[in-house]
């Protein structure tokens, strides 16, 4: 028998913590998502608190959605139902850390600026920078599996997570990949949870590779009149010995520009812009030394843009397809800003104008969908209005044999529909 609203929140209470349990109107309904407002919103101190929230939860039936900084929220279809929110930010500790071995444990509530402060003192680095920056929390970073322009040298957060710990629905510690306690038979663990939005289990802890800063780092700026004339200098720099930790492409408000940065010993950062130059010229253009703090204010998009899209595409087609967005979006009056990790055919696309939902269905998504298939590519919409959400699954298409272990392993993992129900790929 389901128990009272008033003896449920006596039991979270209980578990978290009175001054931990948030039910205040307007706290709630700032952490609403696609419009559903919870009805209480739990900060566990202590991962050991987590455990007990859950269990409570699927005794209940109650359907919960773990949240970091709340910088994602906007990805992923609508919620089927929402209760409650498990705020993971209180979970901020360094567990453990070794600077010798490359490798350290953090709770996954920690901000990527708080593991950088941390690290750095050491001359080491967690190679993650999503758009979001370091206010994002790792849990935050490898629910979304979030990357950005380091991505192109060293990988992505499955590359990177060495170990994870994590909650099950009904309340079950488990471990897997390194220090594993418990693991779970058949499954790469670590990297099941990477990408999997919550929606199968509550991230607490990671255990990350890490890797030394370099020595020295620059980087250089190459403009264009149009993203499609970048194209011979990208095709020029992937054909090349230039090992670049970040090869970006811009597009938006009549420009575009292609962004190098190299980190290495000085000299060899010396000798890897003096090429780039090099590639620059026979293209007929110049590559300019940018600023030294420029990755600390690194490109953004726009935050009042009502639709962001994720494309992936070839990255030999990314500077054609950066034009033909800006084509599309300036034939329907929507100003568009791209900013694109041009060495992993990812970019992220701002749209900003006022269409219906329909429209935005017909005219921007599907067409793109349609251009980027042929070549396996994918257009995921990580923000856009409700009546837009409502319309159409915001992953795309995904190939039947893995939407059914998809199904199989929500099913197996939190059969009862409790972590996120309905917003991951076919509402799952």
């Amino acid at each position: 028998m389901a128990v009272s609203a008033r003896a449920l929140t006596e039991a979270l209470a209980a578990i978290a913590g009175a001054d931990r349990l948030v039910t205040d109107p307007a706290r709630l309904a700032a952490c609403a998502v696609d419009g559903r407002v919870p009805a209480w919103i739990a900060r566990p101190a202590r991962v050991e608190d987590v455990s007990p929230l859950l269990r409570l939860a699927t005794e209940e039936r109650l359907a919960v959605a773990p949240r970091g900084s709340g910088s994602a929220l906007g990805l992923g279809n609508p919620p089927q139902r929402l209760d409650g929110v498990l705020d993971l930010s209180g979970l901020a500790a360094v567990v453990d850390y070794e600077p010798a071995d490359l490798t350290a444990t953090v709770q996954c509530g920690i901000s990527l600026g708080q593991v950088q402060a941390r690290l750095g003192a050491h001359g080491q680095f967690l190679p993650l920078d999503p758009l979001g920056g370091p206010s994002r929390t790792l849990g935050g970073v490898l629910a979304t599996n979030g990357s950005g322009p380091l991505r192109f040298r060293y990988g992505t957060p499955r590359d990177l997570l060495l170990g994870v710990r994590f909650v099950q629905a009904d309340g079950t510690v488990t471990w897997g990949g390194a220090r594993v306690v418990k693991s779970v038979t058949g499954y790469d663990v670590p990297k099941l949870m990477v990408g999997s939005l919550g929606t199968l289990a509550v991230l607490v802890e990671a255990t990350l590779r890490l890797h030394p800063l370099p020595e020295g780092e620059a980087t250089w700026v190459v403009s264009f009149p149009a993203a499609e004339s970048a194209a011979g200098l990208l095709a020029a720099i992937l054909d090349s010995c230039l090992q670049p930790n970040r090869l970006e492409i811009l597009s938006g408000g009549g420009k575009a520009a292609v962004v190098v940065s190299f980190g290495s010993v000085p000299d060899a950062v010396r000798a890897q812009g003096e090429s780039l130059a090099a590639l620059a010229r026979r293209e007929g253009v110049e590559a300019a030394t940018a600023a030294p703090d420029f990755w600390s204010r690194p490109p953004a998009l726009p935050a009042d843009a009502p639709v962001l899209l994720k494309i992936s595409a070839l990255p030999s087609d990314v500077a054609a397809l950066c034009g033909e967005i800006q084509r599309l979006g300036a034939s329907l009056g929507l100003p568009a800003e791209i900013v694109g990790e041009a060495g992993n055919g990812a970019l992220h696309v701002a749209l900003k104008g006022a269409l219906r939902g329909a429209e935005w269905e017909a005219k921007v998504i599907a067409p793109l969908r349609e251009r980027v298939a042929p070549i396996g590519g994918s257009v995921v919409v990580e923000r856009a209005p409700l009546p837009v959400k409502e319309r159409l699954d915001v992953w795309g298409p995904v190939e039947p044999g893995a939407l059914r272990i998809m199904k199989r392993l929500k099913a197996e993992f939190d059969p009862l529909g409790v972590l996120n129900p309905g917003r991951f790929v076919e509402r799952i």
